[in-house]
């Protein structure tokens, strides 16, 4: 008897359906006319978001190790190296601990964003606060990121700028906001149109590279001048000597927590995270916070090291002198123009869930958004966050807010909140452990908040005195 099966590979997955038959076979009215066998599953097709565990590192990396790095110097200068060195580590596992909530109960939900998962835990209020957090503390990340960019090519009052000391004073190069706006046009606007965060994964990886060629210079500069006794014993612990160390005692703490703050990246990460799974995306974590640790532990010692009290808080700035050390001059250029080459690569990956935000909060269905509105879109929020940067005087004053304001709430108040009240639903329970570990994580952030608000309105009436 004829039928209209065909042979299939051994490997296919299928599933029974109905064939669309020639009405003119002789086996179209017979009882052999039944459901073909077809694929159940698509075969990936080259669009397919996927990124490896390396590519998944590389961004969250980028999202962690940014502007934040070159104000640890100066909080190594407050604290003292025994407690910064501890706060480092400290901070750093609590960050990890938090990331590890925001991916467990995100796949738990399917909550493709940070908001989404905030609103399954907390309720639409709590989605709209925590998007607003992004919102404000990326813009302010970004805004750091161009001052830095600015002062570091283009000098300020105290430091000379490496165009001028390339080219000389007197040119254009000398206005600092007509070089922070062609580096955003050139070179900052391209990378910020892409769509796909994975698209990124080169230029992160590019980017980490230089963050650890400054790390290993910074490092290298300390050793040499501690071999030949030009450095002198660090402070090991604060200061309290005076009301200005104890206030900047006080809002130094939020500016560390600042540093670690990437958990607005993570579920984007994730979705694109090639066979992503929690325990997959745990891994990416753990090698990320490690990779971290290690960079921001060995950037803080170095700089205070070597500039001790003189630490500035961008401490890029501090590399516009004589080091004291054989081609002193070649490796400043190399510091301040790696960094700033580092800082242009991670722009873009800070701006991505920044319009994404920025998105969910205009459009019911951010998604469907047509090319065109995202181009245009995009190009308004550089616009804002250029007009941003000619405003804030100085790194230390926006880390400072938001370190103590939206950076405490999206790294580690929100995502402890999202573990005590999802940890009760479903199958799996919060541990003990894990329970005592996210209201210690919650108590930590908002006592840190409290003080680090205090401290930094207490500090401003001090000025204005």
């Amino acid at each position: 008897m004829t039928n209209n099966y065909k042979p299939l590979p051994k490997t296919s997955d299928v599933e029974l359906q109905n064939l669309p038959q020639d009405p003119s076979s002789p086996a179209a009215g017979d009882a052999d006319h039944l459901p073909l066998i077809t694929p159940t599953t698509t075969t990936p097709t080259p669009t397919t978001p996927s990124s490896g565990v390396p590519g998944a590192v590389f961004n969250l990396a980028t999202s962690i190790i940014g502007a934040g790095i070159m104000a640890l110097p100066a909080t190594m200068k407050v604290l003292g190296v025994s407690l910064g060195l501890l706060l480092i580590l400290l901070i750093g596992l609590l960050s990890e601990l938090s990331i590890e909530f925001l991916v467990r109960f995100s796949a738990r939900h399917n909550s493709s964003s940070y908001g989404q998962i905030v609103e399954s835990a907390l309720g639409t209020p709590a989605k709209a606060l925590s998007e607003v957090c992004i919102v404000v503390n990326n813009a302010g990340i970004l805004v750091v990121y161009l001052i830095i960019i600015g002062d570091v090519m283009s000098g300020s009052s105290d430091h000379v700028g490496v165009l001028d000391q390339l080219l000389g004073d007197g040119g254009f190069w000398d206005h600092r906001r007509l070089v922070i706006l062609v580096t955003l046009i050139a070179f900052l606007a391209p990378l910020c149109a892409l769509e796909k965060i994975d698209s990124l994964s080169l230029t992160s990886a590019a980017s980490v590279a230089l963050a650890v060629v400054f790390v290993i210079v910074a490092c290298a500069i300390a050793s040499v001048k501690f071999a030949e006794g030009k450095i002198g014993a660090p402070r090991f612990g604060p200061d309290f000597g005076s009301r200005k160390a104890v206030l900047d005692l006080l809002v130094v703490i939020p500016i560390m927590t600042n540093a670690y703050v990437c958990h607005f990246n993570v579920q984007p990460i994730y979705n694109e995270l090639e066979g992503k799974s929690p325990e997959k995306m745990n891994r990416v974590g753990r090698i990320t916070t490690l990779l971290c640790v290690v960079v921001y532990a060995s950037t803080a010692v170095s700089g205070y090291l070597l500039f001790g009290d003189a630490t500035e808080s961008d401490v890029l700035v501090n590399f516009d002198r004589d080091l004291g050390i054989r081609f002193s001059t070649a490796l400043n250029y190399v510091v301040r123009i790696g960094y700033v080459m580092h800082l242009i690569l991670v722009f873009p990956v800070i701006h991505f869930s920044f319009r994404a935000t920025v998105f969910a909060l205009l459009f019911k269905t951010p998604e469907a958004v047509g090319r065109k509105k995202r181009l245009a879109l995009t190009a308004v929020l550089l616009g804002l966050i250029y007009l941003g940067s000619t405003t804030v005087p100085n790194i230390w004053v926006a880390f400072k807010f938001t370190g103590a304001t939206t950076a405490l709430m999206l790294g580690f108040i929100f995502p402890a909140l999202i573990a005590l009240r999802l940890g009760d639903r479903g199958g799996e329970r919060l541990q003990c452990g894990e329970r005592a570990l996210s209201w210690l994580m919650l108590g930590i952030a908002v006592v840190v908040s409290v003080i680090g608000v205090a401290g930094n309105i207490y500090s401003l009436e001090s000025q204005s005195e």
